[in-house]
C-alpha cells in the first residue's frame, strides 16, 4: 500500500492505525489529536474515533493540511459492540490494522472513602476496560496478518503520587502498564509488539477544559504553575511529546522493543521530593 497522496513516505508509510480518543475537548495538542496527526504525517492511514465526532474536526483539518489520510468514526470504547463496529469499519475502509493506539482516559478525584462506587466502576471501564475491549477485537486481525504494534497510554499517576488523590485513575493507569507487559509476552511469537507511553503532567486542552475547574479554583495560570513546579525541565510538554514517543514505538525503529514503557514527563517521576 502506497503512502497517501500528497504526503511524503515516512516512518509509518502504508500502515493502518486505529487511534482512540483522536479528538480533543478544545483547540490545541491533546494526546489523541497529536498522535493521529503525527502518524498521518509519517504516512499512516489513520482511522480515528471519539465518543463525540465533532471533537475530531480540528484533527481532520490538521491531517488534511499535511496531505495525510484520515477517516473518522464514533465509538464508545467502554461498550464491546461499539468497539467491534469500530474495528469492522476500519477493516472495511482500509483492509487491515497494523497499529492500535489506546489513548482514551480520564481522571476523577478522591480516595476510596470519598469516591462513590459508581465513579469507581466508571473509571475502571473508561481507563482499563476500554484497552481490554480494543485489544480483544484488534488482536485476531494482527495475528492473521502476521504482526502488528499496540501502543497503550498510561500516566505517571500509575507510577507514583502526582499531587492529588485520584485512586481509581492511579490504579487503572498502573493496570495498563501490567496489562501491556503480559500481552507483550503472550503475543510476541505472533510478531505483535505491545508497549506503553506514560505521559506526565502535560499542557493539553484538558487543563483548561476540566482540570482547572477541579483544582486551583478554575485559575488556569495557577494550576499550570503548580504543575510546572513538579517538572525538572524548565517547560511543560504537550500532546506532541506523547505523539513522538508513540510514533517511535509503533515504527520499525522499535522492532526489538516490546513489553516496556517510555515515560514522557520532563523528569517528574524520578524526583525524590
Amino acid at each position: 500500500m502506497n503512502a497517501p497522496s500528497g504526503a511524503q513516505p515516512g516512518r509509518l508509510a502504508g500502515k493502518v492505525a486505529i487511534v482512540t480518543g483522536a479528538g480533543s475537548v478544545g483547540p490545541g495538542w491533546g494526546n489523541g489529536r497529536a498522535i493521529a496527526t503525527r502518524f498521518a504525517e509519517q504516512g499512516a492511514l489513520v482511522y480515528g474515533v471519539d465518543c463525540d465526532p465533532e471533537r475530531m474536526a480540528e484533527t481532520a483539518q490538521r491531517i488534511a493540511a499535511a496531505g495525510g489520510t484520515f477517516a473518522a468514526g464514533s465509538c464508545d470504547v467502554t461498550d464491546g459492540a461499539s468497539v467491534a463496529r469500530m474495528v469492522a469499519q476500519c477493516i472495511e475502509r482500509f483492509g487491515r490494522i497494523d497499529i492500535l493506539v489506546n489513548n482514551v482516559g480520564g481522571s476523577a478525584k478522591g480516595g476510596p472513602v470519598e469516591m462513590s462506587e459508581e465513579v469507581w466502576d466508571a473509571q475502571v471501564d473508561f481507563n482499563l476496560k476500554s484497552v481490554f475491549l480494543a485489544c480483544k477485537n484488534v488482536l485476531p486481525h494482527m495475528v492473521a496478518q502476521g504482526g502488528g504494534a499496540v501502543v497503550n497510554l498510561s500516566s505517571t499517576s500509575g507510577l507514583r503520587w502526582t499531587g492529588a488523590a485520584q485512586i481509581a485513575y492511579a490504579a487503572t493507569k498502573a493496570g495498563i502498564i501490567q496489562f501491556s507487559r503480559v500481552l507483550a509476552v503472550q503475543y510476541a511469537k505472533q510478531g505483535i509488539r505491545v508497549n506503553t507511553v506514560v505521559p506526565g503532567q502535560l499542557h493539553t486542552p484538558m487543563v483548561e477544559a476540566r482540570l482547572a475547574g477541579q483544582r486551583a479554583g478554575g485559575n488556569v495560570a495557577a494550576l499550570l504553575e503548580q504543575r510546572q513546579a513538579r517538572i525538572p525541565l524548565p517547560f511543560m510538554g504537550d500532546g506532541r511529546d506523547t505523539a513522538n514517543a508513540a510514533l517511535f514505538l509503533a515504527s520499525e525503529e522499535a522492532r526489538f522493543i516490546t513489553g516496556t514503557e517510555i515515560v514522557v514527563d520532563g523528569g517528574m517521576s524520578v524526583r525524590c521530593d
